[in-house]
């Protein structure tokens, strides 16, 4: 009997030694498709794979969003109306006019929901109109303007943290870069418009053949 415990015990061990013996792989062998497309990526055919060429050029912010840390596009060098203080320079309700002719952003058209439900200073702040507020009263950077879309939009916003929902900006190459709400919706009329699908033009794929 105790012949037998001692075989098992040595089997065990074996087998515990036997699959630290495996770890170490040789070329081309790998533990998971996981490990094996971290190696591969590191040295591709002598060309290290990587999104930095693709993002250079392009001003990004590293952001950390619960466990997810990734590069988005720098927001507030992209509106060409910013600083929105160099024409606010007072208190929104101070600024208001009834004089049509010199109505502001007259170009602007608000369809994002109803007009009883939000207006203009449901998102921005109408006493420092260079940041946004939230639903709460807290100032909210227009580089971040995502966590304003994440109050109404939850399911999205945990979709876009982990890269399930929206754009990426170069690939799924580290390091990892996504585009924001705005850069794919205008925040004012935030739905795409429907368009008519493309239609596939076989008369000049046969031309081309």
């Amino acid at each position: 009997m105790m012949n037998r415990h001692i075989l098992h015990t040595l089997g065990c061990i074996f087998l515990f030694l036997f699959a630290l013996s495996s770890c170490k792989h040789g070329e081309e062998e790998y533990h998971s498709i996981t490990d094996k497309i971290e190696a591969k990526s590191k040295n591709y055919h002598g060309v290290t794979i990587s999104s930095e060429p693709l993002i250079e050029g392009i001003k990004t912010i590293k952001i950390t969003e619960g466990e997810h840390t990734f590069l988005i596009p720098e927001r507030k060098s992209q509106i060409k109306q910013y600083a929105c203080t160099e024409c606010h320079s007072k208190p929104l309700q101070e600024m208001q006019s009834n004089d049509g002719a010199k109505k502001a952003h007259w170009d602007i058209k608000l369809a994002h929901a109803d007009l009883n439900t939000m207006n203009c200073i449901s998102c921005h702040d109408g006493d420092n109109m260079d940041n946004l507020k939230s639903l709460t009263g807290n100032t909210i950077n227009f580089n971040r303007s995502y966590k304003l879309c994440s109050q109404c939009h939850t399911n999205q916003f945990e979709d876009w943290k982990g890269g399930a929902h929206g754009k990426k900006v170069a690939g799924w190459a580290p390091p990892r870069a996504s585009m924001t709400c705005v850069n794919c919706h205008n925040p004012h009329q935030p739905a795409f418009e429907s368009r008519w699908p493309s239609v596939f033009n076989t008369q000049k794929v046969k031309e081309r053949e």
